[in-house]
């Protein structure tokens, strides 16, 4: 056991967790473990029981993958320090729909679900806090399916770069070709004509295994308006959770 990614008042880095009342973090803070987890490590396989929630810390990141019948895993959401993955608003030991996998290595911290249970049990404002993010995980898979109905390779490349940018703080996004195109749902060969794209006009640089974004306002420009449909809900639903811009 590491100890946890701490932030500020020496709570873990994440979003979701900071603000608690402290009445609420004191029910669940003992319990917290600290746990370092790599990049494309899995935390839940489809049937996998759900024991333990995870929260990101710091620039972590998480993706939620669903598989499709030709093998290909399509993401569904992001999630970053904004909140947590895994048996959120459940009783726990149900089975995963899908594969949640590790997308940017970092710091987390976990809870076993039965002590999330006991401690909601003993709190109705912490039980109300998860169903609101709860919600608002909701609303993002819900704006994710309508993005991939309606919005062009481009936009969607963009939305997704700027949305990781904007979790992590860090210009620099772990994401190849092949990576963006099984995420995307459409051939390596759309989405590299894409990125070269970005590349000739400046708004990104590529490097072995990861994009650089050089001009991050022309890549917000380029981008559908789904992230800010997200953040919009956040903030009416969790004002301050998710990730302000650095």
């Amino acid at each position: 056991m590491g100890a946890p990614c701490t932030g500020r008042d020496d709570r873990p880095d994440n979003n979701l967790l900071r603000t608690l009342r402290e009445a609420d973090y004191a029910l669940v803070g003992p319990y917290l473990e600290g746990a370092a987890q790599p990049g494309n490590q899995l935390l839940y396989s489809p049937g996998d029981n759900v024991e333990m929630v995870h929260f990101p810390c710091g620039p972590s990141l998480v993706s939620y993958l669903v598989a499709n019948e030709d093998g290909r895993d399509v993401e569904t959401i992001l999630v970053g320090r904004e909140g947590a993955v895994g048996g959120i608003v459940s009783q726990g030991h149900l089975p995963a729909y899908c594969r949640i996998v590790v997308k940017y290595g970092g710091p987390f911290v976990r809870l076993r679900v039965v002590q999330l249970e006991a401690a909601k049990a003993q709190s109705l404002t912490l039980r109300y806090l998860f169903a609101r993010y709860a919600d608002c995980l909701i609303a993002q898979v819900f704006q994710s399916t309508a993005c991939n109905a309606v919005h062009s390779i481009e936009q969607r490349t963009a939305k997704w770069i700027v949305s990781a940018l904007e979790r992590t703080g860090d210009s620099v996004v772990p994401l190849t070709h092949e990576q963006l195109s099984t995420m995307l749902g459409v051939g390596r060969s759309y989405t590299s004509r894409v990125i070269q794209g970005f590349k000739a006009e400046g708004i990104l640089a590529t490097r072995r295994g990861a994009v650089t974004v050089r001009d991050i306002d022309a890549l917000k420009a380029r981008a559908c308006l789904c992230n800010e449909a997200v953040k919009s809900h956040f903030d009416a639903v969790l004002r301050g959770v998710y990730p302000v811009e650095v």
